[in-house]
């Protein structure tokens, strides 16, 4: 356990179950997962580290009243010391460009891709493609796959091609969602360009992912190639380091893996196999020889569910995929 872990799960066990739980309730899911195992897992605390805690953190409370001097450097040196100068800057654009704005987009997320669709199926191909952008890319692929094929088409090609919106522009559009959706703040994604469009394609089934291909190559012959180079495929986990396969393992369930693997390539399941104990190994590998015949659709489905989970944990900095020969996250 990280000494910072340990301490923020020490803080919390002094805070009592309702002052813990008020904390928690903040807190992205992830971390309430991580503090959760740390306070279950923590043993054998001395009465003068509890101590030595909660001076630090009241120290460090004490220095609030004074951010607002020259909050944005304090936040960009942060930012640099956790995730690097390339990640920050462009996690510190988004916070400050979202900063003090309310918006519908995570209200987005939370509908049915249905209702969604429903909602925005008529505007303007660059609104939708704004919208998309803003949204979880796992939902904005749901989204696409119910539009229309020619607005699918569309949408993506501006996705890909998506330069940014003002702050003027996107606080208009999320107003106008605030009124449909009556919905509350909620922070900023990336913006777009290939990558987003990439990931958003990677999410979406391989008929639909090979039509909107298709299409952007008709249209612009290196834009597909790019898009297609930052698409990260199921056969491309071959390239994480045996660490980071080892905590993907942990993320996924064991009927998902023995679906996924069952329409994988050898040297791939080999992969998985020798980061398991001997044990587990046996007893996966015996799981998908006894499976029969599973549905193409189904073994793809799982396969991105998988690719969802290694998303998360390299956007949270937990591993680190294989690119194009340079070592940036996605």
């Amino acid at each position: 356990m990280e000494a910072g872990t340990r301490k923020s799960a020490i803080l919390l066990m002094s805070l009592g179950e309702e002052g813990a739980g008020s904390v928690l309730r903040y807190l992205p899911h992830s971390i309430v997962q991580e503090m959760g195992e740390a306070m279950a897992t923590l043993t054998q605390v001395r009465r003068d580290e509890v101590g030595v805690v909660m001076e630090e953190f009241r120290l460090e409370t004490e220095q609030y009243s004074a951010l607002h001097l020259d909050s944005r450097t304090y936040l960009r040196s942060v930012l640099n010391k956790a995730m690097g100068d390339e990640r920050a800057a462009d996690l510190l654009e988004n916070i400050l460009e979202s900063n003090n704005s309310a918006s519908g987009i995570e209200r987005l997320n939370q509908l049915e891709a249905t209702e969604v669709v429903e909602i925005i199926r008529d505007e303007h191909p660059q609104i939708i493609a704004t919208l998309l952008v803003h949204m979880d890319r796992t939902k904005a692929a749901e989204v696409l796959e119910k539009l229309p094929e020619r607005v699918r088409h569309d949408a993506v090609l501006r996705v890909a091609t998506f330069g940014g919106v003002q702050p003027a522009a996107l606080k208009e559009l999320t107003d106008v969602l605030n009124e449909m959706l009556s919905g509350e703040g909620t922070k900023r994604s990336r913006l777009g360009g290939v990558r987003v469009a990439a990931e958003i394609v990677n999410m979406m089934s391989s008929t639909q992912e090979e039509s909107v291909i298709k299409h952007v190559r008709e249209h612009d012959e290196a834009l597909a190639q790019k898009m297609i180079d930052e698409m990260f495929l199921f056969e491309n986990l071959l390239g994480l380091e045996d660490r980071s396969i080892q905590l993907v393992l942990k993320e996924v369930e064991s009927e998902s893996l023995i679906v996924a693997l069952k329409g994988a390539p050898q040297e791939l399941r080999d992969k998985f196999l020798k980061n398991m104990s001997q044990r587990a190994a046996e007893t996966l590998r015996e799981d998908i020889e006894m499976r029969g015949p599973v549905r193409v659709s189904q073994v793809e489905a799982e396969q991105k569910s998988i690719l969802v989970i290694v998303r998360r944990l390299a956007d949270a900095g937990e591993i680190l995929l294989a690119g194009n020969g340079d070592d940036s996250y996605v």
